[in-house]
């Protein structure tokens, strides 16, 4: 019975405390690290182990990779901080409506990181980036109609939406690192009205 206590009581000081003390970084990630006396450090943790004050100290990983934002009729908007959307509807200069889908490739920028912790929080996809993706879509394409934004002028639609997102997301810490739009579907007269 004593040594079950014994075991019981190592297990909790090498799980809570022991594991308290360091940061674990995985590849493709970066830690920020939250202080109770210092509030959000400037300082990015790269991978590898790095040491933190128990208790402290919080540590936050944010994945540095390439995302992908899907704009699908597959995503599940219940969810807010899943990346990606809906279809976009858009309305085109002949006042023609479609249905937009395709994904944006985008990456946070690894040393603008605790400044989006800071002042946007975890929640960016939903604050920032649905929203300014929606917008800016629905922007360019009022400049096209529906025939050019489906066959020619696909291409120039891509540079524009991504021009237009990186003005909003560069000085917020995301880099936008393409725009490919798989499909613009004209939706039927019913859905119209």
């Amino acid at each position: 019975m004593a040594e079950a206590i014994d075991k019981m009581m190592y297990s909790f000081v090498v799980e809570d405390v022991l594991k308290g003390f360091f940061i674990k970084v995985p590849p493709g990630y970066v830690a920020c690290v939250y202080d109770l006396g210092r509030g959000v450090l400037k300082r990015v943790l790269k991978p590898g182990l790095h040491l933190k004050i128990p208790f402290w100290q919080k540590a936050k990983l944010f994945n540095t990779q390439t995302l992908e934002y899907n704009i699908s009729k597959d995503f599940d908007s219940k969810n807010e901080k899943l990346m990606g959307d809906e279809l976009i509807r858009i309305v085109s200069s002949d006042s023609r409506t479609a249905l937009v889908e395709g994904t944006i490739l985008l990456r946070l920028d690894i040393e603008q990181i605790p400044h989006i912790w800071q002042n946007i929080g975890e929640e960016f996809v939903g604050k920032i980036i649905r929203p300014t993706i929606r917008s800016r879509v629905r922007m360019i394409a009022t400049k096209y109609n529906l025939k050019d934004l489906i066959s020619t002028s696909r291409g120039q639609v891509e540079t524009e939406i991504k021009q237009e997102l990186e003005k909003i997301f560069y000085h917020r810490g995301i880099l936008v690192e393409n725009v490919l739009l798989s499909e613009i579907k004209p939706t039927s007269s019913s859905e119209q009205k």
